[in-house]
């Protein structure tokens, strides 16, 4: 039960109490500790002002105050919302005939959460648009098989092309874990060819096999501690920071971006924004700064501000 579940819960059950509720039996009915029940307590009574009194016997709401309190509005996250809704747009999209009534059941309690939440309304469609773009499709089967081998902690033998490149190669490898990124889909896996971790785009896979190998089996704290430091899908350990400054016109914008967790930004007396990011490898960097085109300008590393010089060079040369 989350935080906010428990806050609803704990006033449903004040509010319909006829005597007070000693603090054991609200442990039980919101299963948590003592110490999470007295935050609930502070946080009901002194944030949200509901008329929450104690005594000996327990806690009560103080019945000339209880029928004026209601909790504020709409009590739901940005990314509450985002999960909510994405959970539910899976779930329609699901082959028919799959698990249907398991998963209709699911969607109804999604739809009936957001209503309750007040972010819909029953029988009306909803207000909220989510839009997929860009997402690159994988074949059910592979999906399935990768899947599978994840899950098992098995081995996988894969044909995979390189975009880069344009070259194609056999690996083996012991999957680590899944991740969706930018709509896309990703296997962090070690590669027994290269011995080290290496990312792969499902789509990319041409083949694969299961086989009947146990994979190797790292920390997913090393595996995290590998990937999600740098900027990017492609990350590894942090060896960089890019420090770019936009100008004033996009400095209002890019001020309310998050490119990266650890990233640092700051304003200029002038108006435009100085934004630090770590990273390591450069080419999914390049492409999110380019598309600023000339309302930013890479400051360092030199490596990185020669790449854009170079990639603007060629790019004003196709119009010569």
């Amino acid at each position: 039960m989350s935080k906010l579940e428990r806050l609803y819960h704990l006033r449903d059950i004040l509010s319909q109490a006829r005597a007070p509720m000693p603090r054991q039996r609200l442990m039980e009915e919101l299963g948590c500790s003592q110490a999470t029940l007295y935050r609930l307590i502070n946080e009901l009574r002194d944030t949200l002002q509901a008329p929450i009194e104690n005594n000996e016997h327990g806690y009560y709401y103080d019945r000339n105050l209880a029928g004026k309190f209601e909790l504020p509005g709409i009590w739901i996250s940005p990314e509450e919302l985002q999960a909510l809704l994405t959970a539910r747009e899976v779930l329609g999209n699901v082959q028919p005939g799959l698990l249907e009534e398991e998963l209709g059941n699911i969607q109804t309690r999604i739809s009936s959460l957001l209503q309750t939440k007040g972010v819909e309304k029953e029988g009306q469609s909803s207000r909220i648009n989510m839009q997929s773009a860009a997402g690159r499709v994988v074949p059910e089967r592979m999906f399935q098989a990768i899947l599978g081998a994840l899950m098992s902690r098995k081995k996988l033998r894969i044909q995979y092309h390189t975009r880069g490149t344009d070259q194609q190669s056999e690996r083996t490898i012991s999957p680590q874990r899944l991740t969706n990124y930018r709509n896309s889909w990703y296997l962090d896996a070690w590669c027994h060819q290269r011995k080290a971790l290496r990312s792969f785009s499902l789509e990319r896979i041409q083949q694969q096999l299961v086989l009947d190998e146990d994979a190797r089996e790292l920390p997913l704290a090393e595996v995290k501690l590998y990937y999600d430091q740098s900027y990017g899908i492609f990350s590894g350990p942090v060896n960089n920071t890019a420090k770019l400054r936009f100008t004033p016109e996009r400095a209002r914008w890019v001020a309310d971006e998050q490119w990266h967790p650890d990233q640092h930004g700051e304003f200029n007396a002038d108006g435009s924004y100085l934004l630090e990011v770590p990273f390591s490898h450069s080419g999914e960097l390049l492409m999110d700064i380019l598309k600023y085109g000339d309302e930013v300008e890479v400051l360092s590393p030199e490596s990185l501000r020669q790449q854009i010089m170079d990639a603007l060079q060629k790019a004003a040369s196709l119009y010569n």
